[in-house]
């Protein structure tokens, strides 16, 4: 893989806020987001399941961003929970293994909202399955009218469809909402030349097109969620949810993690 022709820098300089300016006056660069959450980003240290103080701080950082005024839409995974029970499904339909990971996101995305309430951040879980005793279904126009409403909506149960990952979900639904970017959490901050934590060298990529993307198979969302955000001309960025702060310094335009557009 070709390292970066330049060195890492700023990616959008002028639209970046002044760096005495009080955290508190700056104007987010955003107004409306999707963030992808995977469901192993709940685990922290554990080997699978929910982490009570891993999902409370990051409830405390989807908080930051709310108080900003930012409409905030989420998309969860679900393998935190299925991986539990991976082993029993080898040799499973995939259809079948497919609808289990889905159930599992809305068990996520139920946990999620219990700590986004205890948060004091109100919220609404809407799923692509129908499931109404817990969950509304997804309907958009109600979507648009909670994020009008400041209201975190939580998008759960992927597409509904088996054979599409919730990376699909995440451009999908960013894209029926109108969102100004999407923005995927992971364990490292941003696409790397090479694995950061195999090889000290690799060089954080600041900026990548959606072809480059695709082409040198970064691994940053599967082809087909990075198709549909290339064809909608739909921004992306890539960081890390472990770093604390993160997700406010993206919203407020710094240079965090790496940006992917057309």
């Amino acid at each position: 893989m070709n390292p970066p022709t330049a060195a890492p820098v700023s990616i959008a300089p002028s639209a970046a806020p002044a760096a005495h300016a009080p955290a508190a006056a700056r104007e987010p660069a955003y107004k409306r987001i999707l963030l992808k959450l995977s469901g192993e980003a709940l685990m922290g240290e554990d080997p699978y399941g929910i982490n009570r103080a891993t999902i409370d701080r990051i409830v405390a950082e989807i908080a930051d961003v709310t108080r900003m005024g930012v409409e905030t839409a989420i998309v969860i995974g679900g393998g935190n929970i299925f991986r539990g029970v991976a082993p029993g499904a080898a040799g499973m339909d995939r259809a079948t293994a497919d609808y289990m990971g889905m159930l599992a996101t809305l068990m996520n995305a139920l946990a999620l909202q219990d700590a986004l309430r205890r948060g004091g951040v109100e919220s609404r879980v809407q799923s692509a399955l129908r499931i109404e005793q817990v969950a509304e279904p997804y309907i958009r126009g109600k979507a648009l009218r909670y994020l009008e409403e400041r209201k975190v909506v939580i998008f759960a149960a992927g597409t509904g469809n088996p054979f599409f990952t919730t990376d699909t979900a995440a451009a999908l639904r960013g894209r029926e909402v109108g969102v100004d970017i999407v923005l995927k959490a992971t364990k490292v901050d941003g696409v790397y030349t090479a694995d950061p934590v195999k090889d000290p060298s690799a060089l954080r990529y600041p900026s990548l097109t959606f072809d480059e993307a695709i082409v040198k198979n970064l691994k940053v969302m599967d082809a087909t969620a990075l198709a549909l955000c290339r064809d909608q001309n739909m921004l992306l960025k890539v960081f890390s949810i472990f770093k604390p702060g993160a997700l406010k310094r993206v919203v407020l335009g710094e240079d965090e993690g790496t940006l992917v557009h057309c």
